[in-house]
Parts: structure tokens; sequence; C-alpha cells
């Protein structure tokens, strides 16, 4: 019995001591703590005048939020292609006073028929009168 616990704890600590090489687990490249950099030092600004910033103020080389937004929405300024160009330029100016003249007796338009006037008559507001009733 003694021969059969030697025989094991020699196997099982030969089978542990191959088996400590193979992971490394313990032996990692890890930076070392004890090399640190230091920054370079402040330097101070050629103009002493500077004022120093508001707090809460926005900072001058970046851009508002509703630019960053704009920008973000729809990728910047781009140019125009030829197409559209040319549809502006073949379109010309509009009319300063078109807005003016919508409303004019003069206008003509186009009728839409019953359900469309009716749409447009609809009162405004979240009353009863405003309920939409799908018919069918």
């Amino acid at each position: 019995m003694r021969l059969k616990s030697a025989l094991f704890v020699l196997a099982s600590s030969a089978m542990l001591a191959g088996c400590g090489t193979g992971l490394n687990i313990f032996n990692r490249d890890a930076p070392d703590e004890m090399a640190v950099s230091r920054q370079a030092p402040l330097a101070v600004p050629p103009d002493f005048s500077l004022t120093p910033p508001q707090p809460g103020a926005p900072r001058p080389q970046e851009p508002t939020s509703s630019q960053q937004a704009l920008e973000a929405l729809f990728g910047g300024s781009a140019a125009r292609s030829g197409v559209e160009t040319s549809a502006l330029m073949k379109a010309g100016d509009a009319d300063p006073g078109i807005r003016s003249a919508v409303g004019d007796a003069e206008t003509h338009t186009v009728s839409k028929g019953v359900v469309t006037r009716d749409i447009i008559a609809a009162p405004s507001g979240d009353g009863r009168e405003a309920r939409a009733v799908i018919p069918g």
C-alpha cells in the first residue's frame, strides 16, 4: 500500500511539473510598473495677455452643437453635381412675392375633390371633431 501511494505521489508530481512549463500562467509579458516615463513640462505661452476661458463657454476651435449635428446628419458640405447645378440654373430665381400670391383670387388651382376639401377644412385640436373615422 505504501508503495502504491509513493508511486502515485511521484507520478502526480511529475505530471504537475510538466504542466507548469507549457501554460506560462504566472510568467506573462506584463508591463513594467517601474518603467514610467515623465511627460514633458508645460510650456509658458509667449503671449502673457491671454485671458482664461469662462466656465461653460464653448471652445473657440470647436464648432457649435448645431453645426456638429448638421455635419453628422448630412456629412458636411459637398460639391453639387452637374445635374443639380444645371437644374438650379434652368429654374432661375424665385419671385420674392410668391407667398403673398398664393391666396390671390387670380391664382389658378386644381380641384382635388371633396375629400381633400374636407381634410383642409377639418377643425384643429384634439377634441371630438378632430377624430378620424375610417369607413368600412
